[in-house]
């Protein structure tokens, strides 16, 4: 029989053994654990879905506007995430906010696409016209797209839907990053016969991947099913940038019932963006939200809603034939109508359901927020202008003051504007005319009444700095 010391010599020994047992399991454990540890990071980074609606104005949505239409899925967006309330668009058309989009900074900086580009590849003022005379009206692959950024990143790419940065087989969206590509290459087209209203040489304007096809089907649902299929295609294992810009509710007007056998007549009123008839505009919208319900859908069939970040938003304001709510002006100018647009985003897990923020941001902000969320490295000689908004709202703080410009190029007439608190100053220049404005967004958010001359020292300091701002975004061709 042992004596006592012994008994507990042994005893202390046993617990010895047990406790470096335990520690080279713990060892073996974590050293196990570390590739799963690994993919378990990964699965982090965040998928990215982007919708973009062409031409949908402020007050189209029940969301923003009491008398606006009621659109489930954006809805749900919203009361999930964050709605924007001061949100604007880079441009008051398609191609210059779609090129703030796709490089995160002011488009002035590329040259040529302070304006639309017109339907058939057309130049609208004096340097797009010169860019369109080389065949260089586009954006231009050395403009690092954000897709390029989140490819190296290790998201898979994809765009669906309406292009609009270029007609040459040098400005595809293959060449910006985008690994799968379904578009039409121009600013609006027939939605079942997908041909342009410049004639027949126009016919090919849908895309994918390179090639021009033929595929009968109502162009706001072809999107969405393309969608679908990237979405299904995906592992899993590898996160996704889905950007999906809508051509709903842009011209021509035409909702999903109206099929004619043969294209829209080039003379057809429904090619005119003032003169959409409401029950077609509604119908349009109310596709368009459909396709995203449906997308939304797939998300929660594959279990990854709670690992993706959704963002709606509108390219520029309304048409005539839409409500931009209280706001003055349409699409094409710089008044509050011309750019302020809906915008709400959906992040579960990061941004909490039900915020509303007035804070000032721009298109270009949202790309800032993406790159972030996406662990991309931005090149040095292409910082962005956008500030990472969805940074601000995460922490539910303030992003403070900003300052915001404008200024778009037709023909001979050339709009700038800047916003600078509350503070807002226009001018017009029609071809030698000028036309200023001055207006006070706190109170006047309709801008009836122009303070010009009520603020003399405030338009100069306007004045200066758009002209500041002009100096710094000089183009680079």
């Amino acid at each position: 029989m042992q004596n006592p010391e012994d008994h507990l010599k042994t005893i202390k020994q046993m617990q010895t053994i047990r406790l470096a047992a335990k520690a080279v399991a713990g060892i073996t454990s974590a050293i196990l654990l570390l590739p799963s540890c690994a993919v378990e990071k990964e699965k982090l980074k965040p998928n990215i879905i982007v919708f973009l609606a062409d031409d949908l104005g402020y007050g189209d949505l029940a969301c923003y506007n009491d008398k606006g239409f009621h659109t489930p899925a954006v809805e749900s967006i919203a009361n999930q995430g964050v709605r924007f309330t001061e949100f604007y668009s880079n441009g008051a058309e398609s191609t210059p906010t779609r090129t703030a989009l796709l490089t995160g900074r002011y488009q002035q900086r590329v040259g040529g696409l302070e304006c639309a580009i017109g339907t058939g590849n057309v130049g609208r003022y004096d340097d797009a016209i010169k860019l369109r005379e080389t065949n260089d009206l586009g954006l231009p692959v050395s403009e690092t797209s954000i897709a390029q950024l989140l490819k190296r990143a290790g998201y898979n790419t994809a765009i669906c839907g309406k292009w609009h940065l270029g007609y040459e087989d040098k400005f595809s969206p293959n060449l910006h990053g985008f690994d799968y590509v379904f578009y039409a290459l121009g600013g609006g087209m027939d939605y079942f016969h997908h041909r342009e209203n410049t004639g027949p040489e126009y016919l090919d304007v849908l895309i994918i991947n390179g090639k021009p096809v033929t595929m009968p089907g109502y162009f706001t649902d072809l999107i969405g099913n393309e969608a679908l299929n990237f979405i299904d295609k995906q592992d899993g294992k590898t996160p996704f940038f889905l950007y999906v810009p809508f051509t709903a509710p842009h011209a021509p007007y035409q909702g999903p019932e109206d099929y004619l056998s043969e294209p829209l007549p080039d003379t057809s009123y429904l090619w005119n963006q003032s003169k959409g008839p409401k029950h077609t505009y509604q119908a349009m919208i109310r596709s368009m939200d459909e396709n995203i319900g449906k997308i939304l859908d797939k998300l929660e069939e594959k279990q990854i809603t709670g690992n993706t970040l959704i963002v709606f938003m509108s390219d520029n304001g309304g048409t005539t034939s839409g409500d931009n709510g209280p706001l003055r002006g349409f699409k094409g100018n710089l008044f509050e109508g011309g750019i302020r647009v809906p915008c709400v985003v959906k992040w579960p897990g990061k941004i909490a359901s039900g915020i509303v923020s007035d804070q000032p941001c721009m298109t270009m902000d949202i790309s800032a927020s993406i790159a972030r969320v996406a662990g991309a490295s931005i090149p040095e000689n292409r910082k962005f202008d956008g500030i990472d908004i969805l940074k601000y709202i995460e922490k539910d703080q303030p992003a403070g003051e900003r300052t915001l410009f404008w200024r778009a190029r037709r023909g001979e007439q050339t709009r700038k504007a800047v916003r600078k608190g509350e503070m807002k100053y226009i001018r017009l220049d029609n071809a030698g005319k000028i036309e200023e404005y001055l207006f006070d967004l706190g109170s006047d958010l309709s801008e009836t009444a122009n303070l010009l001359s009520s603020f003399p020292d405030v338009v100069i300091r306007m004045r200066e700095l758009i002209d500041d701002w002009e100096k710094e975004v000089e183009p680079t061709r």
